[in-house]
């Protein structure tokens, strides 16, 4: 029962952390550390980014479902927020799919040390309270209407080239495209709007690679721990990120940046006294 223990816990952590700019690796560096379990494997990473998925699904389904509308025009001058919306995420993606093919070929050893991730959350934490002073210089209209039109694809592009620092571990997909958001002028509920948007081809593309390896492996698959994770996931998720949007409606990122310089600190003092390594 450890393992389904386990696989519940990296849920719950990674359903909370995935959206928040906090960095969901550098917890799940921590986890094992705190409670001695195990790798929870590659199927139940899987579900856990399935329930993440579905969650952010759910969350932005009006939007998804004008981007869905505006497919068959896709390749039509734009006129709609929704066609420019999904071109801006498509530009947007292109950068950490190309620069995501080239570490997986190289795999490179540092990516895959805990102080990595200890330094990259005190790296970027900084950017990200650096960049949350910029004034808001940029708006797409109000909260419940947004003019996605008003979004240059260029700005998009910068972002997208922002979410390649995401294949560092500790650097927070979330994180890195609304830092890179607000130094462009936008306000926090776009920059993270869009940062939610960004992350469906991201997660689905990664998760679409892992099944693959899943499928081939042939290895019997329990169901009943796999739905579980996937709903746990789904949930605290969807809770996450309705607080999120809640949050950033009358504050800033403030709480974000200083639990991640906290979270920087924890992990290298577990590092220098060799509990991490």
């Amino acid at each position: 029962m450890e393992w389904l223990f386990s696989s519940i816990l990296v849920s719950i952590i990674q359903g909370i952390t995935e959206f928040l700019p906090v960095s969901s690796s550098g917890h799940l560096v921590l986890l094992p550390a705190l409670t001695g379990l195990e790798d929870q494997g590659q199927v139940m990473d899987v579900a856990a980014h399935a329930g993440t998925f579905f969650a952010v699904f759910y969350y932005l389904r009006a939007d998804i479902w004008q981007i869905f509308i505006s497919l068959s025009t896709f390749f039509r001058a734009g006129t709609t927020s929704a066609h420019h919306l999904s071109i801006a995420i498509l530009v947007a993606s292109l950068p950490a799919i190309a620069v995501g093919v080239i570490i997986e070929i190289l795999s490179p050893s540092f990516l895959r040390l805990a102080l990595t991730v200890a330094l990259a959350n005190l790296v970027f934490a900084g950017w990200l309270w650096f960049a949350d002073k910029t004034m808001v210089s940029k708006q797409l209209g109000d909260t419940y209407q947004l003019d996605w039109r008003k979004l240059p694809l260029r700005d998009a592009l910068y972002i997208g080239i922002a979410q390649c620092f995401a294949l560092i571990p500790g650097a927070s997909r979330s994180g890195v495209t609304m830092t890179m958001a607000r130094q462009l002028g936008y306000d926090r509920l776009v920059a993270a709007r869009f940062s939610l948007l960004l992350s469906l081809p991201v997660i689905a593309g990664a998760g679409a690679v892992k099944l693959v390896g899943i499928l081939t492996a042939s290895n019997p698959i329990a169901l009943e721990p796999l739905a579980a994770v996937i709903l746990l996931s789904f949930l605290f998720a969807l809770a996450a990120i309705k607080w999120m949007m809640g949050w950033l409606k009358h504050a800033n990122f403030s709480i974000f940046i200083y639990y991640r310089i906290a979270l920087g600190v924890v992990l290298l003092a577990l590092i220098g006294t060799g509990i991490i390594t």
